[in-house]
């Protein structure tokens, strides 16, 4: 009687050389409990306020979604990967200096009036858009419960591209709603109300971030 090859019994994964059955359940694993703890966890978060306000700031939907899938992914794998040692680099100090003195940025250019022959559908256009989405998402997920959650779970599951992915789904299934929200917000309130409240919410997320509010940078 002929036997069976090695491997032969765990099926056509380890035949054609692809991952065993158990490795493709614990990343699908890794994966669903990502997007279902990060999306709970976004429920109230100040980045749902943040993208509400983008989204009626500039009126841009799917340049904001973008911007916010890839910070997401961005800020996340690099927590996963090299967040510790970065944060132990620059200092708690230093770190939340620059976040904080980069959202007070942030929230006066918000406040800089817009030419005059711009109108709300040229604003800033589609790269102008997802540039600032992806530098105000990347620099509100430093610290942020949602960062500091995939770290934990990429070091539960051991399996960072499952937690990565799944992270960004959860995030972008509580926010993306948000801001189709607020696109149809801006239509019903007056624009220059709008660039107050989203100077303000990146004013009080810098001063918090100054004064490390929560211990988010210790």
């Amino acid at each position: 009687m002929r036997s069976l090859p090695l491997g032969a019994d765990e099926g056509p994964f380890r035949a054609w050389g692809g991952p065993a059955p158990t490795q493709c359940a614990n990343s699908m694993e890794a994966f669903l409990w990502s997007t279902g703890v990060v999306a709970l966890g976004e429920m109230g978060d100040k980045t749902q306020l943040l993208a509400l306000l983008l989204a009626a700031r500039f009126r841009r939907p799917w340049p904001i979604v973008a911007g916010i899938a890839v910070a997401t992914a961005a800020n996340h794998a690099l927590a996963g990967l090299v967040g510790h040692w970065i944060a132990q680099l620059l200092g708690g100090n230093v770190l939340r200096w620059v976040v904080g003195l980069g959202f007070i940025a942030m929230a006066v250019w918000m406040l800089i009036p817009d030419r005059p022959d711009d109108d709300a559908g040229k604003r800033g256009g589609h790269w102008g858009v997802f540039v600032t989405t992806v530098v105000a998402f990347f620099m509100t997920e430093m610290g942020d419960k949602t960062q500091l959650a995939t770290v934990a779970l990429a070091a539960r599951f051991a399996n960072l591209p499952a937690v990565v992915m799944g992270s960004t789904l959860g995030l972008l299934l509580a926010n993306a709603p948000v801001v189709w929200l607020g696109e149809a917000l801006s239509r019903r309130m007056p624009m220059q109300l709008l660039h107050r409240l989203a100077a303000l919410l990146m004013a009080v997320i810098g001063v918090l971030a100054l004064a490390n509010v929560g211990g988010a940078f210790d």
